[in-house]
């Protein structure tokens, strides 16, 4: 089974910016489509980004809530994806989790199969 370590995650103010970092192991990753997901204390698992595998172009895809924000990215040779998060508003407060599942992109968190354990990322106003 693949293996997820999110990392980056942090205490910022509003206004300021995070790199997080999700290294994977354990499958081949450039066919794999990566997903950033987060999660606010009582509400559910929301999609913010995803990048198709190689066989789909590496297609990006963000959530209209952080579009001109969020930047997803990918380093097939280091096997890590990065989202890069500019503009931190309260709201983005979560824990932020890298998935992966098959070729192509989807918002659903049930369908990807592998996890990582989460990065806090909190924005104070």
């Amino acid at each position: 089974d693949g293996q997820l370590v999110e990392s980056g995650g942090g205490l910022v103010q509003a206004g300021g910016s995070l790199n997080l970092s999700c290294a994977v192991s354990g499958f081949s990753f450039d066919d794999y489509a990566i997903a950033w997901f987060r999660q606010a204390p009582g509400k559910e698992r929301e999609g913010v980004s995803c990048a198709d595998g190689s066989n789909y172009y590496g297609n990006k895809y963000y959530a209209d809530s952080v579009k001109g924000r969020f930047t997803i990215s990918r380093d097939n040779s280091k096997k890590t994806v990065y989202l890069q998060i500019n503009s931190l508003k309260p709201e983005d407060t979560a824990v932020y989790y890298c998935a992966t599942r098959g070729e192509m992109c989807s918002w659903y968190a049930g369908h990807f199969g592998s996890w990582g354990q989460g990065t806090q990322v909190t924005v104070s106003s």
